[in-house]
């Protein structure tokens, strides 16, 4: 679980899928030999069958012991300070914004035709149209020879939970000021809050 004050807590599953996909390298935790691990990777989301897709390289000892357990995933959105030199007054606090998705689950180790195809899908994914790179066009022993050195994995999703804490407990007045300041940054993370703050505004008024 997270901590989640209830005006930042995303309720909408849809939006949280849509943090996923938009922010799908993602840090899965578990514990490995009775300490917490991490790992910084890629997970494709399916959404009918409510599945995380992934895969370790085969040095990294973390799947070792990672099946069964309950794991977390966690999908991190655009981020950013948020300097109380922006507001109306200087008797206050900076803060920082940011959308984050977390994802809870048990883990099982795949391979065979349901790993090959979680990676289909992740080129199909983060390949542009236009790429030269066709996973159809690849040698068939060679993608075995490379999947060797690799463990697939799926994640059954159990809870998803999604927080985006846009200065919702601010006024409409402050919010407009920091949105102003935002709008100015060449920090795709801080334009990108600007716009997800002006959707928040909108509601408000």
């Amino acid at each position: 679980m997270i901590y989640i004050p209830k005006q930042f807590e995303v309720k909408d599953e849809e939006v949280i899928y849509e943090i996923m996909e938009e922010n799908s390298f993602a840090t899965l935790f578990s514990q490995h030999q009775g300490h917490p691990y991490a790992t910084h990777l890629p997970l494709i989301l399916d959404k009918e069958k409510r599945y995380l897709y992934g895969h370790f390289a085969k040095p990294n000892t973390q799947w070792k012991d990672i099946e069964g357990q309950e794991v977390l995933a966690i999908f991190q959105g655009p981020h950013c300070y948020i300097s109380s030199s922006w507001y109306e007054t200087n008797q206050a606090v900076p803060t920082w914004n940011y959308v984050t998705a977390h994802v809870f689950g048990k883990l099982e180790i795949i391979d065979g035709k349901e790993m090959m195809d979680s990676l289909h899908q992740m080129v199909l994914k983060y390949e542009g149209p236009n790429s030269s790179y066709q996973w159809d066009q690849l040698d068939a022993h060679f993608l075995e020879g490379q999947a060797k050195g690799i463990v697939g994995f799926k994640i059954k999703i159990d809870n998803i939970e999604g927080k985006a804490k846009l200065s919702q407990n601010h006024s409409p007045e402050r919010l407009k000021l920091v949105i102003s300041q935002l709008e100015q940054s060449t920090s795709k993370d801080e334009r990108e809050i600007a716009s997800q703050m002006k959707t928040i505004l909108r509601k408000i008024d």
